[in-house]
């Protein structure tokens, strides 16, 4: 097997010293168990797949996609090693010699028929407005699975005067990189087409993942406009509300541990929530909440099973409201709920919208 993206990888890999602090809150290796799935044994799988000592079967390519890449064992490593770069150069290799996961490859053909990910009837939030000062992009969880959330979030735009408008949406293709496909240059080029007709100087993103996506992405180096995530907007922004409840929050790993906003989304909870409730694992040691990396796609019951475990911990805070501003996450979560678990699970800005309309306290 050919390893073209592990070759440029590989001080990295000679960097693990194999210590196994990696082990230490990895949320995969937490729920299997085993040694083979925890990120020292990633590094070892992508440097036996480099040599040729070993050949790709289908337990090294479960093992090598068990991995939501949050980053958890970056945090603790004393070497400095980029687990996650090394794990994704891994797949892109395990992809070009057709080591690939079906639901993955579907999410390719869905985009190009539909433009999301989900292969559904395009939707669109139609607020079209010449001179906006924001152009909005929401992204494919929030509009094809957590319409709700998102319709609120924009209501709470309108109510607190923001001047934004709307694009035709297709899918950024973010999630690409991290299931080892090449993303569309092609959808690139649309999005950015889209942007520069609104005439907006900045670029408002509802998904941690479309915001890392565009701020780091090179298909949209040349994208011409500041790109901000919802809460460094909220965080500028004064509310007239205010919750007695307790609250508590879970850092998506796209804004915490890869965007390094850990304390913009807490300004603004602390603005309307003053009973805020930090949970044990929290920043940049937040455990993930399983949906990120392909697992949600490939691994479905890994997935709910680590969003069942950071819900615990968020009622173990005896927090009422669990708040997160990633769509992934909510629905994620929302997925792992169980009838009599009390808790409810908003994102920041959804909840703002209801509280500032009465609906909820």
């Amino acid at each position: 097997m050919k390893t073209k993206a592990l070759e440029s990888w590989e001080k990295d890999i000679l960097r693990c010293i194999r210590c196994a602090y990696c082990f230490v809150d990895c949320p995969v290796l937490k729920e299997l168990g085993w040694e083979s799935a925890g990120a020292r044994s990633k590094i070892i799988l992508s440097y036996g797949l480099k040599e040729g000592e070993i050949e790709p079967n289908q337990l090294i390519k479960d093992r090598l996609f068990q991995c939501c890449l949050c980053a958890q064992c970056e945090i603790n490593c004393p070497a400095k090693v980029k687990v996650a770069s090394v794990v994704r150069a891994a797949r892109r290799d395990l992809v070009e010699a057709g080591h690939y996961f079906e639901a993955h490859r579907m999410m390719k053909e869905m985009i190009k028929k539909t433009g999301n990910l989900y292969g559904e009837e395009r939707k669109d939030f139609h607020y079209p407005k010449l001179g906006a000062e924001f152009a909005l992009f929401v992204g494919c969880v929030g509009k094809y699975r957590e319409e709700e959330s998102l319709k609120r979030t924009l209501e709470l735009l309108k109510e607190l005067g923001v001047s934004f408008t709307t694009i035709e949406e297709v899918c950024c293709g973010g999630v690409f990189g991290d299931v080892g496909f090449e993303a569309s240059q092609e959808d690139a080029e649309h999005i950015k087409e889209e942007i520069k007709k609104t005439k907006a100087k900045k670029l408002l993103t509802t998904c941690p993942m479309c915001y890392r996506t565009f701020k780091e992405d090179p298909r949209f180096k040349d994208l011409g406009v500041e790109v901000l995530h919802i809460t460094q907007l909220l965080e500028k922004l004064e509310f007239p509300v205010k919750t007695e409840r307790i609250v508590t929050y879970h850092d998506p790993c796209d804004l915490g541990r890869h965007s390094d906003l850990y304390q913009v989304p807490r300004n603004v909870i602390r603005k309307f929530a003053p009973n805020f409730q930090e949970m044990v694992k929290n920043r940049e040691n937040a455990h993930c909440c399983g949906a990120g990396g392909g697992v949600r796609g490939s691994f479905t019951r890994l997935s709910i099973n680590m969003a069942k475990k950071r819900l615990q911990e968020a009622i173990d805070t005896g927090a009422e409201v669990l708040l997160t501003e990633c769509a992934s996450c909510l629905h994620n979560f929302k997925n792992a709920k169980k009838r009599k678990q009390k808790i409810e699970i908003y994102n920041i800005s959804e909840f703002l919208s209801l509280l500032m309309d009465g609906e909820v306290k």
